[in-house]
């Protein structure tokens, strides 16, 4: 009887302990529950609603009734562009993913030649994506055949010649596509994993009352934190930069410059970030399991790097836009792989420069309330 009641008034204390433990909470039903609904729910290697545009410069029906299989397919969100350079700047700009062309003698070809071209014109950014986009193209192609055929009732050839043009990756390499996103994962790890130990260790160690006892200054403490990891994760980044030109033989096709630029200022954001949890917690393991739910976990799920987002349900994408990952990977990706395009770079690292400034303020506003102005 005794063991029995040294036992239950253990395991009493343990879930006592549990409940006071945010942590633990945490980790043991936050977690489980966050990647159920993002794998389960939010998660879709399936490309759905994907944005083509459609160049068709043939009035003829049999041309008329491929763009109604784009129009009607639950696959495709497709907009009609009134040329190829009209299209071919919705494609850089990242507002469409592939590109259907027919030529205006399409018909003619069709009824004299028996054989007529479509082009398909692919982002290619995204290697594994831009296969995926080809079958599911040449499918809707296909699915226009087989109507052709059941309305005429006659056997025939296939009678179309697709020709698809991967742009951006033509090979299509995903190692291409997976070099360029993962300098965000590296950089989330140095700016916010790491970042997010600094202040809460110097509670835990008991120096940050000595810290306050000193005329340090919040700006003073802010910069002492950040710079040395700041250098560290520019190191970082040029490493796996570095590397990924020379060993896998990813282009960089935009400007060095501008991605060390634009490199900082997530790296900063990532700082800020990681600043603020240290500064609200105390507690290393709380500060690292706070870092790990909310800063590299959104970057590895949410930022575009492992699947298209526009897959996703609608309320996946809206959490997408406050997680700055997601942001960088389209500059990184756009940098490496297309080269210098400002329209698809400047609003990102606009974005990108105010959640920097953001988040670094709510840092330095936290430090405030412990540390002397």
């Amino acid at each position: 009887m005794a063991s029995w009641m040294r036992l239950r008034g253990f395991i009493r204390k343990e879930m006592l302990q549990i409940k006071r433990d945010p942590s633990s909470l945490l980790l043991g039903i936050f977690m489980p529950v966050f990647l159920l609904i993002i794998f389960g729910y939010g998660v879709s290697l399936d490309p759905q609603d994907v944005p083509v545009a459609l160049v068709i410069e043939d009035n003829g029906p049999d041309a008329q009734d491929i763009a109604a299989r784009f129009k009607l397919s639950p696959y495709f969100k497709s907009r009609v562009a009134h040329s190829m350079p009209e299209a071919t700047q919705l494609l850089e700009q990242g507002i469409v993913d592939g590109i259907v062309y027919i030529q205006n003698n399409f018909s003619a070809e069709l009824t004299f030649e028996k054989r007529a071209p479509v082009q398909i014109i692919l982002n290619g950014v995204d290697a594994n994506r831009a296969r995926i986009l080809e079958g599911y193209i040449q499918a809707a192609v296909l699915g226009w055949y087989a109507i052709r055929q059941a309305r005429d009732g006659v056997e025939s050839p296939f009678p179309l010649e697709v020709e698809s043009r991967i742009w951006f990756n033509s090979a299509p390499n995903s190692t291409y596509s997976l070099v360029p996103g993962l300098l965000t994962l590296i950089m989330t790890l140095t700016g916010t994993l790491l970042t997010a130990l600094v202040i809460a260790r110097e509670w835990e160690r008991g120096t940050m009352e000595a810290l306050l006892t000193t005329p340090i200054r919040t700006n003073e403490m802010l910069l002492g934190k950040t710079i040395p990891y700041f250098i560290l994760g520019i190191l970082g980044m040029a490493l796996a930069v570095a590397l990924g030109v020379t060993l896998f033989n990813v282009p960089l096709r935009g400007s060095l410059v501008v991605l060390f630029v634009f490199s900082s200022v997530f790296l900063l954001a990532a700082l800020g970030f990681g600043l603020f949890i240290s500064a609200v917690t105390r507690v290393q393991f709380v500060a690292a399991m706070a870092s790990v739910i909310a800063g590299f976990l959104p970057a590895f799920f949410l930022s575009g790097l492992l699947f298209d987002l526009k897959s996703t349900p609608a309320f996946i994408q809206l959490l997408s836009y406050v997680v700055p990952a997601k942001y960088f990977v389209t500059i990184a990706q756009t940098l490496f792989l297309a080269g210098n395009v400002w329209s698809a770079l400047l609003p990102a690292a606009i974005v990108l420069t105010m959640m920097a400034f953001i988040l670094l303020a709510l840092a330095r506003k936290k430090m405030v309330r412990r540390l002397p102005i």
